[in-house]
């Protein structure tokens, strides 16, 4: 697994990526993937994404909406 926050990166284990994710990095996985978000942020970041996957939604919505008329 990774840790990443800012410029730094680092290897962690299951061993330490409760004291990386708590110190604000996010974990992904050797793939890349996102596995757990980093605390101490000002939005929690699942929220977020949720936000940005509906305001995606919308905007197909409505761009589909708009070309029909």
């Amino acid at each position: 697994m990774i840790a990443r926050k800012d410029n730094k990166e680092y290897i962690v284990d299951d061993a330490s990526k409760g004291f990386y994710q708590s110190s604000g990095f996010d974990i992904y996985d050797d793939a890349g993937n996102i596995l757990e978000y980093g605390a101490g942020k000002t939005v929690p970041y699942e929220k977020y994404m949720a936000v940005v996957s509906e305001l995606e939604a919308l905007k197909k919505t409505k761009s589909k909406s708009t070309a029909a008329k």
